[in-house]
């Protein structure tokens, strides 16, 4: 739907759920729960719920805007993101694959809008999409980005000491 859509466009999204007054207590259980299982991959986005008749909720979800808006386009500076990355491994290193371990040395920002985080290495191209997952949040966590989708790009140097095979 329009949700998939949006993500996979990288734009920033604030969900607003509209009539929340109008739900008994049972049924706001019963339609969060639907939006936490159809829309968990929009996790990161902010859900308000809203009366626009009654004008309840407003400010609210105008703030969610702004803040999806700043998180989209925000400033990631190199020092702060490779230290980040640093901590983040600390607490919890990749896994191995085989017996390399990826090794990651510093992350620096390639876009805005959405944020792109340009993580430099060796051996990055095994790094499994659960970790990847598990640094996108810890850069969220850091940089309080909420509303935007976060991507990583990962890049290995080549081993120097490996030898092509000449054609």
């Amino acid at each position: 739907g329009i949700a998939n859509y949006i993500l996979d466009a990288g734009r920033a999204v604030v969900l607003a759920v509209n009539k929340w007054d109008a739900l008994k207590a049972e049924e706001r259980a019963q339609v969060k729960q639907v939006l936490d299982r159809e829309l968990q991959f929009l996790r990161f986005a902010r859900l308000c719920f809203i009366s626009a008749r009654e004008e309840r909720g407003l400010k609210a979800l105008m703030q969610a805007v702004d803040k999806a808006y700043a998180s989209a386009t925000a400033r990631l500076s190199t020092p702060r993101l490779t230290r980040a990355l640093r901590e983040a491994v600390e607490h919890q290193q990749p896994p191995r694959a085989g017996r390399l371990r990826p090794k990651m040395r510093y992350a620096h920002q390639g876009g805005r809008n959405p944020p792109v985080v340009v993580i430099h290495g060796n051996s990055l191209e095994k790094v499994p999409a659960s970790y990847a997952r598990y640094l996108e949040g810890c850069f969220r966590t850091v940089f309080k980005l909420e509303g935007t989708p976060l991507r990583i790009e990962w890049r290995s140097a080549a081993n120097p000491y490996v030898k092509e095979a000449s054609a």
